[in-house]
């Protein structure tokens, strides 16, 4: 036994390896399960009594041996391996490239913070609805306009016809449905108007509405609220201007205007060169609306605005044309990278 341990010592030490198919070979024939260092073990028994402890000591120095050797040898393939490969580990790594928000997220994403930080909330609703949340509940009368298929994306479902929404107010009414005031809320989401497609309009686009009800609330806290909003988002000399409008589901009802930021109110082709672009719509919510979504008029009074997203990244970038938004150009969409 012990002529055949330092036979199988000598073995191991002079073993040629030079891969990886190599060391394996040399694990199965010494260190695996049916090597011969297990043989070795496995004709311990027949040892005699007074020689165990000595061949069994030789056995263990063996198996550390090999052991050792396996290891020793296997990390000298992984650093032959990585030395071959010209691999420079303390090089810093490549920086991915990044990709860019499409203009609209990123204003629309400036738009909630603004108004985030003097308490409004976010509320979303579905993009296809009924009459009443689309139509009826926000006061147009069976005889709007708006309801004509030349404004409205309409969808039969069986016997029951409803339509792809043409504002976020109908958000609005759902949440004046389940949430008794004070509401403080915008609604951010994309719309559909039957329109013809060009560089001013689109059939579908985005909008922001917002809504704020609660005791004793004025045109006044509207105005406020606005010219903050403008100041917020086009810089502190920004001004806005208020003309006489209406919408079925406000009164009074106003256009709000900011002056020029392209040509900073001297006129341009862009404001007509009168100095003022439109940029939203407005007024206090009419009390047939809070009556419609179980609100008291005689109790609460609120104001709502809805605004264009594309309008505003239109101001904001100076975008001549609407279509640009949603034709996926990576020219157009890299100049954002950065933002």
């Amino acid at each position: 036994m012990k002529d055949q341990i330092a036979e199988l010592e000598q073995e191991i030490r002079d073993y040629p390896i030079q891969s990886k198919e190599e060391l394996e070979q040399f694990r199965i024939a010494f260190i695996g399960s049916k090597g011969k260092i297990k043989g070795l073990f496995a004709a311990f028994k027949s040892v005699p009594n007074d020689q165990k402890k000595e061949v069994g000591q030789l056995l263990n120095q063996l198996r550390q041996l090999a052991e050792s050797r396996h290891q020793e040898l296997k990390d000298h393939l992984e650093e032959q391996e990585t030395q071959e490969s010209n691999l420079d580990l303390s090089r810093p790594g490549e920086v991915s490239p990044l990709g860019s928000h499409h203009p609209l997220s990123i204003v629309r994403r400036e738009i909630i913070d603004i108004f985030a930080r003097v308490g409004f909330t976010v509320s979303e609703g579905p993009e296809i609805e009924d009459d009443w949340h689309n139509f009826s509940a926000l006061n147009f009368p069976p005889e709007h306009p708006a309801r004509d298929m030349q404004d409205t994306f309409f969808i039969q479902k069986g016997e029951k016809e409803i339509s792809l929404r043409t504002h976020t107010s109908s958000v609005q009414v759902r949440v004046m449905e389940n949430q008794q005031p004070p509401i403080r809320t915008i609604s951010p989401g994309r719309v559909y108007r039957n329109e013809a497609i060009s560089a001013r309009a689109h059939c579908f686009f985005h909008q922001v509405e917002g809504l704020y009800i609660d005791r004793d609330v004025s045109f006044a806290d509207l105005k406020q609220i606005l010219l903050y909003f403008a100041q917020e988002l086009f810089g502190e000399k920004a001004q806005i201007r208020l003309r006489p409008s209406y919408f079925p589901f406000t009164e009074p009802s106003a256009e709000v205007d900011i002056s020029c930021t392209i040509c900073n109110t001297k006129g341009c082709n862009v404001c007509k060169y009168t100095g003022w672009l439109e940029i939203l719509g407005c007024g206090m919510v009419d009390p047939n609306v809070l009556k419609a979504s179980g609100i008291d008029p005689e109790v609460y009074s609120g104001y709502a605005f809805g605004m264009g997203i594309e309008r505003i990244a239109q101001l904001k970038y100076k975008v001549n044309d609407l279509r640009l938004y949603s034709e996926n150009d990576l020219r157009f969409l890299k100049q954002f990278t950065s933002a």
